[in-house]
């Protein structure tokens, strides 16, 4: 019995790992083209952002997302956030440079306009505030 939860111990230990593992690759990649890519020339200096993929037939994104994405807005201002919505359907070759498996996806830009965290599936407001907060300099 002490085996089988070993063994499972272990096996959580690795997909985390594998997962974290991902995430920080694809925060990566995105960053290595984030400063030439078309999706993101309309973006103010200075001025954090959060790239946001969705397709039209995400329920989630219409119900959870989108929602949060408005109160954030809404809450931090024009000034002090941005918001860059992107159509994965409708640009798939943005979808695929960004590495988008899943709608939402969301990306936190740092003022630079380097990405610097990922999120898969929904994150709500508090979280995506921590994650700003978190990349301030």
């Amino acid at each position: 019995m002490i085996e089988r939860v070993v063994v499972t111990l272990l096996l959580l230990a690795v997909g985390f790992v594998v997962y974290a593992g991902l995430r920080r690759y694809q925060v990566r990649r995105a960053a290595s083209s984030a400063s030439t890519d078309p999706i993101l020339r309309d973006l103010k200096a200075n001025v954090p952002a959060i790239v946001y993929f969705t397709t039209p037939t995400c329920v989630p994104c219409r119900t959870q997302q989108q929602p949060a994405l408005t109160l954030l807005q809404r809450e931090l201002g024009d000034d002090h956030i941005q918001i860059v919505e992107i159509d994965a359907t409708e640009y798939p070759d943005a979808a695929d440079r960004w590495g988008v498996f899943s709608a939402p996806t969301t990306f936190v830009l740092d003022a630079h306009g380097t990405p610097r965290k990922v999120n898969h599936g929904v994150a709500n407001t508090d979280k995506l505030k921590r994650q700003l907060q978190a990349i301030a300099v």
